[in-house]
């Protein structure tokens, strides 16, 4: 493994320690604290690393407790172009701003290795707290932060491997309702667009979508979907695509705004009447010129109830030790959608 390169005047940091010996930022992390679940072996292979590299931790850092003591809560978020990321950012701010805490938000670009590292980093900086959209299933590295004494709030996605609070929205019953909506209306050939196969909402959608066909006799058609788009420029290629089949749907529905967007670009270009539906409302919706069905529900909210369940934990803790008071159980929200017609 290539030894890291620092400018002559940059210190060396903890990713660099990391990079050194092999391991995670945030093992270095545990392994610099002597934390006993770390392998004595690998706590020491990192002090000697840290040594070699002449890495000094920050010391107000190491002087406070995990989870305690900063003020600031981490959030981490897939795609901060994505306005839902926004209204969620406002709405966890609006809560803990109120209870006096800053937020500090990252974005992982949908990337697991990137969302590794930003909540080492968290981690590794004393947050107070992390809410976190978690990019894919494996969250191993959420569930050592919360065993490292971070509480961790998840939206829009629930917990894999360990227990945590979470605020989902009902991605399958919207999606299903929405796909029943064009079908009402006589569309029987309805193309899918959706986000990446390991997103959790763009899977629900896919099987809500899926549930409304089923619901009316007609028969799921694979060569009709397409997922992995997660910009509109993506998506308008992708529904270009099913409008050029020799039988093109007659109608789209599409698991997110990006989707959407990219949707109604594929449709004006193609000149077609084609019956469009997504999940999202969006501003300026209702200025696209054509019918629009959208599975709308309050963003804000699901970040409101994302810091309130946060806020709860943290008045828990038990003043002067890391460990947390009795936190009762685990809390599953799920924010209700309706849906919302634009156009004739």
């Amino acid at each position: 493994m290539p030894e890291p390169r620092l400018p002559a005047d940059s210190p060396p940091t903890l990713r660099d320690v990391a990079q050194r010996v092999g391991v995670s930022a945030m093992t270095a992390s545990r392994a610099l604290r002597d934390d006993p679940g770390v392998l004595a072996a690998t706590r020491e292979r990192v002090r000697a690393g840290a040594d070699e590299l002449g890495y000094r931790p920050d010391e107000v850092a190491r002087g406070l407790r995990p989870g305690s003591g900063t003020g600031l809560i981490g959030l981490v978020v897939t795609n901060l172009a994505n306005p839902f990321y926004s209204r969620l950012a406002l709405g966890v701010d609006s809560v803990m701003a109120g209870d006096g805490f800053k937020t500090v938000i990252g974005n992982t670009g949908q990337d697991l290795d990137s969302e590794r590292e930003l909540v080492a980093d968290l981690v590794a900086r004393r947050v107070d707290g992390i809410i976190a959209v978690p990019a894919a299933a494996d969250q191993r590295h959420l569930a050592a932060a919360a065993a490292d004494g971070v509480p961790v709030v998840l939206a829009s996605r629930p917990p894999e491997g360990f227990e945590a609070d979470c605020v989902l929205v009902d991605d399958f019953g919207g999606a299903r309702a929405a796909t029943a909506r064009l079908i009402t209306r006589g569309h029987r050939r309805i193309g899918f667009l959706g986000s990446p196969p390991a997103v959790y909402t763009g899977t629900e959608r896919l099987r809500g979508y899926a549930a409304a066909l089923a619901a009316h006799g007609i028969p799921f058609d694979d060569s009709r979907i397409r997922q992995g788009q997660t910009e509109p420029r993506e998506a308008r290629r992708a529904a270009a695509e099913l409008l050029a089949l020799p039988e093109p749907p007659t109608a789209l529905f599409c698991s997110n705004n990006r989707n959407t967007i990219g949707a109604f670009r594929a449709i004006r270009a193609s000149g077609t009447d084609t019956a469009l539906a997504g999940f999202d409302d969006f501003e300026l919706a209702d200025s696209l010129g054509l019918p629009l069905t959208l599975v709308a529900y309050d963003s804000d909210e699901v970040g409101r109830a994302a810091g309130r369940l946060l806020a709860h934990r943290l008045r828990r803790t038990d003043p002067g030790t890391e460990k947390k008071s009795a936190l009762g159980s685990i809390q599953r929200i799920v924010t209700p959608t309706s849906l919302v017609e634009y156009g004739s």
